[in-house]
């Protein structure tokens, strides 16, 4: 049995999942809550960076410690900055679920344009 078999099991629901992290997070918080907000937006800085250092060892950019890193780390390292950001978006507002849904479709309209009508475009007819 590996480590992974013996652990709960993640819930299959990423708002969920993001709920519990922010629950778990709050429980164990040592900052008053302004503290806690600000501390928590402050985390994604630290988590961009390890993308960043991830990066830069995939490429072997830096020559003193060559390749350090995979391409599985900088994947990973993605994922903790999205999670970082859900929770602390999440700290702000209970409703981060509703204000994200929100938020992607204007960016989503704004990048893509208008969703396209599942209906079909009036026939012409020549007079």
């Amino acid at each position: 049995m590996t480590d992974q078999d013996t652990r709960t099991p993640a819930p299959a629901d990423l708002w969920t999942a993001i709920d519990e992290l922010w629950a778990w997070l709050d429980a164990h918080d040592r900052h008053d809550p302004p503290q806690a907000v600000l501390l928590r937006v402050l985390k994604l800085s630290e988590e961009v960076g390890e993308v960043a250092q991830a990066v830069i060892g995939a490429t072997g950019q830096n020559p003193r410690k060559g390749v350090s890193h995979t391409w599985a780390d900088v994947r990973a390292e993605l994922c903790d900055v999205v999670i970082t950001a859900l929770v602390a978006l999440r700290t702000l507002t209970p409703d981060a679920q509703e204000e994200f849904t929100r938020h992607l479709a204007r960016v989503t309209a704004r990048s893509l344009g208008p969703a396209p009508s599942t209906t079909p475009p009036p026939q012409r007819r020549d007079m």
